[in-house]
């Protein structure tokens, strides 16, 4: 809205900011969201509706306020993956990864936030809405990270938040776990490693730094890998001070009674829900060897997209030719630059026709 009423006392900050959101078009192929395109299981509904029906009878009661079954499936689920002994003492859970990030400027955000762009555009916005001042660190011409970089940037500003994005969004790119440590070391604040789509990528989780550095935090999610984004489940593994400190600022009984149980039940069906990341990484690699065929600048990544470069008109101009056609992607901000999520057999199929076709118009 470019113009508020007078009688509005929106606060100065947010008058120039637009709503976030990924445009919710009608398209054949919808591939702008970076979700799973893989739907959960007849059996695994089944086991969902049942336990939502069993939880239907106590609607009337508030749920439980500190998640106490999920943190602890969350924590065993974090354990199998990364060999650590986390507790549910070390979890919160939250509305997405989005509740998660706000929780954290919410607690800590005393001092500046530093995050290394472009990466997720919402630490940004969602640090100017809670009023934390956000400091905008640089990265290669690639977007690659420049570890030594980093760190200078981090020792020069030194903020009470430090954004660390692996797999980046929205370029795919990863930071290793020695070069996260090497960051731990450095950082006096909290050291953010923001893990949404990590079961992508075949990097350790920076979990596994957190019982030695105590001031790395996680976020992951179950929008993703997890194929479970209509639930919005977003979590958060750290020290257990970290933890308490989520308690303060959280409102009571954010995290509804069948947000609990839906996501209590896929966790028991993790096997089948992350049963298609491979075939996830593989679809990748194949996307993005049919786009270099084309003659088109593929980021490396190590997601479940692709953000590609190398055409000769706007992206802008692009993007709608595509989404003419039925292929809805991503112009993410980036001079010259679209993004893709990895869609499955058919959707990769028209995707690639689709721009084939509008790359051959003059």
């Amino acid at each position: 809205m470019s113009q508020w009423p007078t009688w509005l006392p929106l606060r100065q900050n947010l008058r120039e900011l637009s709503p976030y959101g990924a445009p919710q078009l009608p398209a054949d192929a919808v591939m702008n969201t970076n979700e799973n395109p893989y739907p959960p299981s007849p059996e695994l509904v089944n086991a969902i509706a049942a336990r939502v029906a069993h939880v239907a009878l106590t609607l009337n009661r508030y749920p439980d306020r500190d998640a106490t079954v999920l943190r602890t499936k969350l924590a065993e689920f974090i354990n199998g993956l990364s060999g650590t002994n986390v507790t549910s003492k070390n979890l919160w859970a939250a509305n997405g990864s989005n509740e998660i990030i706000q929780s954290l400027f919410m607690a800590f955000g005393g001092g500046a936030a530093l995050g290394f762009t472009p990466s997720y555009s919402m630490h940004p916005l969602i640090a100017k809405v809670t009023q934390v001042q956000w400091l905008n660190g640089s990265r290669r011409e690639d977007f690659t990270l420049d570890i030594d970089s980093a760190i200078s940037q981090i020792q020069r500003e030194k903020p009470a938040l430090t954004f660390i994005t692996t797999p980046n969004n929205p370029t795919g790119s990863t930071v290793t776990i020695d070069e996260i440590e090497k960051i731990a070391k450095s950082t006096s604040g909290l050291l953010i490693v923001d893990e949404a789509y990590a079961e992508f990528s075949q990097e350790p989780s920076a979990v596994t730094l957190i019982e030695k550095y105590p001031h790395v935090v996680v976020i992951r999610t179950m929008s993703k890998a997890f194929a479970f984004a209509g639930v919005r489940l977003g979590y958060l593994i750290a020290d257990p001070a970290v933890i308490d400190a989520m308690f303060l600022v959280r409102l009571p009984y954010h995290l509804s009674a069948l947000t609990q149980a839906a996501a209590e039940v896929a966790l028991d069906f993790k096997s089948e829900l992350l049963g298609t990341v491979a075939q996830l990484r593989a679809a990748r690699d194949h996307v993005a060897a049919q786009l270099t065929d084309m003659g088109l600048i593929v980021i490396p990544s190590a997601s479940n997209f692709l953000l590609f470069s190398g055409f000769e008109m706007p992206s802008a101009q692009l993007w709608q030719a595509m989404l003419d056609r039925g292929v809805l992607i991503r112009d993410v901000g980036l001079l010259g630059h679209l993004r893709v999520t990895i869609g499955n057999e058919a959707e990769n199929s028209k995707f690639i026709s689709t721009l084939s076709a509008c790359l051959g118009e003059k």
